[in-house]
């Protein structure tokens, strides 16, 4: 066995790269490199926090009350008034989600959300099922706002419903560009957009309320058709309710954002990211119960071809106006970078699941302007996927969305109060009950908080069943079979890099191999000329035992290989295999094989490829790639050694 602490004879040198980065086109598009040191610097404050993190929480705003009046359609307009209601229970139960997020922020600084909390308290598979669902809803969040932004587009300009499709993916791909250029510049670019729909929803709710206590606000003028989803009913039904109860809950999508993304806060972290999820709770809150309380005011209807936020704004400010306008723009900007918070989310989870073995290590690298480049593209990907295949639709999307957000609410929360159990299990074995055990230390309230903790996972988990149930025929069921279909695809990739680091691993390897082993080299030529020579003295600098190989197709040929070798060869020994059937690779492989089944022990085999390098990267295609064949025929066997010795071509 091999002690660490005898073998000293490896010298350590260590070096820093002068070398920076080429400039390249992408320079130009994302901005030049940044070092590493300079990460402290990339992260952002609450201000920026809000516009990163909670503007898919916003933007729901825009669509969220129209998809409970989607819903309620279908037992005709009286449904209508059970808006408001529906509404102000979704609050009550963001309330309960923001206070269980507010506890997760300050328990696990370090990002994560649901699935570290569950991880760390309810073991692996439930922290991978609140993987699974955060990851399918923040594709979904960047697919459903995309398409809710492009849709007020529509009704603003109804002749291009035929190209929303190619807008929003248009969309998609500006959005994935600005994220690569990093946190710190893309929390900049939005920020002015965020608050500026916050303003322009603020004064219409206002000015919207003031008309209301006033007297003066009328109904909606020329309404679109009612639209609705399901077949039409005679009355309201309790499921009715629950299922647009279900609907509705796509306002709380994006709470657990900040959760997932406290590293990107400046410090003090948590405590940045704790008020800036409050300033969000607040501000989605009224926003919501102010266009659901309007909406039913107006008698506002669910409608693809013009929406609620639209016949809302036309209606507040008589007309479609300057500020009908620039509600509409807010609207529509807010909506489209709404999938920002999936984007500074989905890296960041995906990096944290990569770092623990469940999905592909590349995952983890920061690009050049220190943001997770592969998740974001691969997120931006995802989500032009399916604005395609569902044609950029919000109703067809929004049944396959808020099932995951509620499966990690109720996981997250359900966490959190097994935590709270353990840091009441402290007191017993603690000398003072202010010792801490680990990372917990004890808490005199964590009898409430777990109460608090378990009543809210109760709540999220009767929402999400609710969920399962009401929106199943309507896609809900693609969810159900997503989430164990990612599971089974981590715990694969999980075991892949398990079985990999045994095999590397050097815990009882035994002493190594010895350096000094026999050695073979065998030479393919197909002719003799300058480069085969150069080929030839690299093989008898490896070794003094070089076989040359020349697989004969055509006798003529043959030959004249024959005499120049004997001119040109020096000696070392020349195989000639004849291949009737003028097959090349197969031939060279066999006698390969069996070299290889008669070799001896610590025989090494090198092959030594000449390899044409013309001036014009175009004239590849002219010449038989025989490295590439061989590497590829040969790269799994064991104790074969595959060199290309380049010969440049003027």
């Amino acid at each position: 066995m091999i002690n660490p602490k005898e073998n000293r004879d490896t010298s350590l040198i260590h070096r820093t790269a002068e070398q920076k980065p080429r400039r390249t086109l992408s320079h130009y598009l994302i901005g030049r490199p940044l070092p590493t040191a300079d990460a402290p610097h990339e992260t952002i404050g609450k201000a920026v926090g809000l516009a990163v993190f909670a503007s898919d929480a916003l933007s729901s705003n825009a669509y969220a009350t129209q998809e409970i009046l989607v819903i309620l359609a279908a037992a005709g307009t009286a449904a209508f008034g059970y808006v408001f209601p529906i509404s102000i229970v979704i609050v009550a139960l963001l309330a309960i989600v923001v206070i269980s997020y507010e506890q997760i922020i300050h328990a696990y600084p370090n990002g994560g959300g649901a699935y570290v909390v569950a991880y760390d308290n309810l073991g692996k598979s439930p922290a991978l099922v609140a993987a699974a669902a955060l990851l399918t809803d923040y594709i979904l969040t960047v697919s459903v706002s995309v398409s809710s932004g492009v849709a007020q587009i529509v009704s603003a300009y109804p002749h291009l419903f035929e190209y929303r499709v190619p807008i929003a993916v248009a969309c998609v791909g500006f959005i994935t560009l600005i994220n690569l250029r990093g946190v710190r510049e893309s929390g900049a670019a939005f920020a002015i957009p965020s608050y500026f729909f916050i303003v322009m929803m603020f004064l219409t709710i206002g000015t919207g309320l003031i008309r209301v206590f006033t007297g003066s606000l009328g109904t909606v003028v020329n309404p679109p058709e009612i639209e609705h989803f399901g077949e039409a009913i005679s009355g309201v039904t309790a499921f009715l309710l629950l299922h647009a109860f279900s609907s509705g809950t796509a306002a709380l999508t994006g709470v657990e954002a900040i959760s997932n993304g406290i590293t990107a806060f400046k410090e003090p972290r948590s405590r940045n990211a704790g008020i800036t999820l409050i300033w969000m709770a607040f501000i989605l809150a009224f926003l919501f119960l102010g266009i659901s309380f309007l909406t039913r005011e107006i008698k506002a209807v669910p409608s693809e071809a013009e929406t609620v936020i639209s016949q809302l704004a036309r209606t507040v400010f008589d007309g479609q106006d300057m500020p009908y306008l620039l509600v509409i723009i807010g609207t529509t900007v807010i909506l489209i970078l709404a999938a920002n918070t999936a984007f500074a989310g989905f890296p960041r989870l995906g990096a944290m699941l990569a770092s623990d073995g469940f999905l592909p290590r590349q995952l983890t690298f920061r690009g050049s302007r220190l943001v997770y480049s592969y998740g974001i593209v691969s997120l931006g990907a995802l989500a032009s996927i399916l604005i395609i295949v569902f044609q950029a639709s919000v109703t067809r999307l929004i049944p396959l969305y808020a099932i995951g957000v509620f499966l990690s609410f109720t996981l997250a929360q359900m966490g959190m109060a097994r935590r709270w159990w353990r840091i009441g299990q402290l007191e017993k074995r603690a000398a003072q009950p202010a010792e801490a055990h680990g990372e917990m230390t004890y808490d005199r309230r964590w009898a409430v908080k777990m109460i608090s903790n378990g009543f809210g996972a109760f709540c999220t988990g009767i929402v999400m069943c609710v969920f399962a149930i009401t929106k199943f025929r309507d896609g809900a069921w693609i969810v159900l079979v997503l989430t164990p279909t990612l599971m089974g695809i981590f715990i694969w990739i999980k075991r892949h890099y398990s079985n990999l680091a045994s095999r590397l691993s050097l815990e009882n390897y035994g002493e190594p191999p010895p350096y000094h082993v026999r050695h073979r080299v065998l030479v393919p030529i197909s002719n003799v000329h300058q480069g085969t020579l150069a080929a030839l003295r690299y093989a008898r600098m490896l070794s003094d035992d070089v076989t040359a190989v020349h697989v004969s197709m055509e006798p003529e040929d043959t030959e004249k290989v024959r005499r120049k070798w004997e001119i040109w060869g020096r000696g070392t020994r020349l195989v000639i295999v004849d291949s009737p059937y003028r097959l090349f690779l197969e031939p060279l492989l066999n006698y390969i094989n069996e070299i290889l089944s008669n070799r001896q022990p610590n025989e090494a085999i090198t092959i030594v490829v000449p390899h044409f390098v013309p001036e014009n990267r175009l004239h590849n295609a002219l010449h038989m790639q025989t490295a590439e064949m061989l590497r590829r025929e040969l790269l799994s066997t064991p104790g074969v050694v595959i060199t290309e010795v380049p010969y440049q071509i003027p």
